[in-house]
């Protein structure tokens, strides 16, 4: 199997993990986003090119399955990528706590780019609550599964540059 068919399969069974297994320990719909996982190590890893890319694949992917508003996800996934890989620049490539921290700013840009769609689209959101009861719970479980997902990420990774 090409390297390409291996980070397809990487990130295809990370979205089923995401929309089925984890939908089981989700907090009020919100659960672990493991396409921002994938796209924040990408990006630390392989830098802002590959990390706008797989956030554009992942964003595409959870876009069309989900029936949200379509792009939205694309769009912000993929302005995620950009953002983290800039700074793969200038930081260790190796470090692991690396992603685990940055997790949390990640889902942050994340949903600042969500909500300020939804309050162009004149939703009105209690954005009090919205930290209190989703933010919070969501990325507590961010935290716990960004060094596992980071850990085969990195592997994958090792792989593909022993293959080319």
């Amino acid at each position: 199997m090409t390297v390409i068919g291996l980070w397809a399969m990487l990130m295809i069974l990370l979205y089923a993990l995401q929309t089925s297994l984890l939908t089981f320990i989700s907090f009020d719909g919100f659960s672990a986003n493991l396409m921002l996982l994938l796209t924040v190590s990408i990006a630390f890893l392989r830098g802002n090119k590959y990390g706008a890319f797989f956030g554009f694949m992942a964003g595409l992917l959870q876009d069309a399955t989900s029936g949200s508003y379509f792009g939205l996800a694309t769009f912000s996934y993929m302005t995620i990528g950009l953002i983290f890989g800039k700074f793969s620049v200038n930081l260790f490539r190796d470090q692991s706590l690396l992603p685990v921290i940055s997790s949390i700013p990640a889902l942050t840009i994340h949903f600042a780019i969500t909500i300020g769609f939804l309050f162009l689209l004149n939703h009105q959101i209690n954005l009090a609550r919205f930290i209190r009861e989703d933010f919070w719970p969501a990325a507590i479980m961010q935290v716990v599964l960004a060094y596992p997902v980071h850990r085969i990420i990195v592997e994958l990774n090792e792989y593909a540059k022993k293959r080319r």
